[in-house]
C-alpha cells in the first residue's frame, strides 16, 4: 500500500450481466473496500449529469468501470489515462429481425433492402450505432455479403445518452427501453430490418411478433460474436492503478469471489442478473442461456485481449475513434497476475 490515503472511489457498471454487478448486489464490493476505509460511490446513479457522464468518457479520477467496451475504447483513443485490468465474456442474444410480410426470411434476402441503424446527436460516443453496425456486418458476412449490399437508413434518435436517463417519459424507471426508436421505424415501414441484442432485444422482438432473420450471439466463430458487449472490459483510471494498486486487487478479490459464488448458485445468479438488467428471469434465460452462471469470470487470456483488439480495429475502421492506439499497451496485467483467484474459492 502506498501513502496516498483516499476515502472514496467512484465506480460504474452497465445494466448487463457482469461480475462487478453481481459483486455489488451481493455486498462484496462494499465489504471488501470497507476494510480499507473506502466508500464506494455510484457514477451511473448520481443525480449530477457531469458525474454520470464519466460512465461514458471515464473522466473521473479514482474510478473503475465494467461494461460495454465502446465508451472505454473511445475514451482511451481520446487520451484518457486508463488501464484495462480484466475482461469478461458473457455471450448474449444478437439478431437481425424484421416484420411478417416483408418477404425477408434469410440473410440473403437483406440484399437491396433498407436496414435501420440508429444515430444519436453529437456528443458522447454513439455506442448503439457502433453495436448495430457490427451486428449488421457480422450477419451479412455469414452469407458473403457486405454492408454495401444493403441500403443503410439512419434512424435519428432525438435524445443524447444522458438525456435518455432523465425526464417524466421514463415513468419512474432508471432508463428508457432500448431499441424503441428502431422498432418504431420498423413498424412505420421506414426500414425493413434492424439489429437487436440482449434481454432488451428479446423483449422488443417478442412484443412486436418479429421474424428472426438470423441469430448469431452464440455463433462458434468468436469474430462473429464480438461486439460492444462481447466481451466486456474492466477498466480503472491511471491514478488508481498506479497510486493504489492494493485497491485494484481489492476490487479483483470481490469480483473473483462473486464469480465463484455464481458457479455454485445458478438459479440465484439468474435472479441477480435479471435484477441488474431490469429484465425477467425468463428473458435472461433466453438471452444468455442456461449456463450464464459459468460465464461471469474475469481474465486477461490472449484470446480475450485479441477479441477486444478486433473490436477496437472495427471501431477505428468505421470512424468511431479519435486516434488509434495499442491494446497491448492498454492492458495492465500486474494486478490480475499478482492475485491468487483460488484464495477466495
Amino acid at each position: 500500500m502506498t501513502g496516498n490515503a483516499i476515502s472514496e472511489i467512484w465506480y460504474t457498471r452497465c445494466p448487463v450481466p457482469t461480475p462487478v454487478g453481481l459483486a455489488a448486489q451481493l455486498g462484496y464490493l462494499e465489504k471488501t473496500f470497507r476494510k480499507d476505509g473506502v466508500t464506494l460511490k455510484s457514477i451511473i446513479d448520481s443525480p449530477d449529469r457531469n458525474i454520470r457522464q464519466s460512465h461514458f468518457n471515464h473522466t473521473l479520477d479514482w474510478s473503475f468501470r465494467h461494461g460495454g467496451n465502446v465508451p472505454p475504447i473511445r475514451a482511451r483513443s481520446e487520451g484518457r489515462r486508463t488501464r484495462l485490468v480484466g475482461i469478461t465474456w458473457t455471450d448474449e442474444f444478437q439478431a437481425i429481425i424484421t416484420l411478417p410480410g416483408t418477404g425477408i426470411k434469410t440473410i440473403k434476402d437483406l440484399k437491396g433492402r433498407r436496414f435501420g441503424i440508429p444515430r444519436r446527436p453529437e456528443g458522447i460516443v454513439d455506442f448503439m450505432r457502433a453495436t448495430a453496425l457490427k451486428g449488421l456486418v457480422s450477419a451479412l458476412s455469414l452469407e458473403g455479403l457486405k454492408h454495401t449490399d444493403v441500403d443503410i437508413v439512419e434512424i435519428a434518435l432525438a435524445d443524447s445518452v444522458l438525456a435518455s436517463q432523465e425526464g417524466p417519459s421514463l415513468f419512474g424507471l432508471k432508463r428508457r427501453q432500448a431499441f424503441g426508436e428502431e422498432v418504431m421505424a420498423l413498424t412505420r415501414g421506414e426500414v425493413d430490418a434492424i439489429y437487436v441484442k440482449g434481454s432488451a432485444g428479446i423483449n422488443v422482438a417478442n412484443l412486436i411478433g418479429a421474424v428472426q432473420v438470423a441469430e448469431f450471439g452464440f455463433h462458434p466463430d468468436p469474430k462473429i460474436r464480438i461486439n460492444s458487449g462481447s466481451p466486456r472490459v474492466l477498466t480503472v483510471d491511471d491514478r488508481l492503478a498506479e497510486e493504489r494498486p492494493d485497491l485494484v486487487r481489492r476490487l479483483l478479490e470481490a469480483i473473483f469471489k462473486a464469480s465463484v459464488w455464481a458457479e455454485a448458485h445458478p438459479e440465484e445468479t439468474r435472479r441477480f442478473v435479471a435484477r441488474e438488467a431490469g429484465a425477467t428471469e425468463e428473458q435472461i434465460l433466453a438471452a444468455n442461456g442456461p449456463e450464464i452462471h459459468r460465464h461471469l469470470g474475469l481474465g486477461l487470456q490472449p484470446e480475450l485481449v485479441e477479441a477486444v483488439g478486433h473490436y477496437k480495429d472495427f471501431l477505428r475502421d468505421w470512424g468511431f475513434l479519435a486516434e488509434d492506439f495499442s491494446i497491448a499497451e492498454w492492458v495492465d496485467r500486474r494486478h490480475i497476475d499478482a492475485f491468487d483467484a483460488h484464495a477466495v474459492a
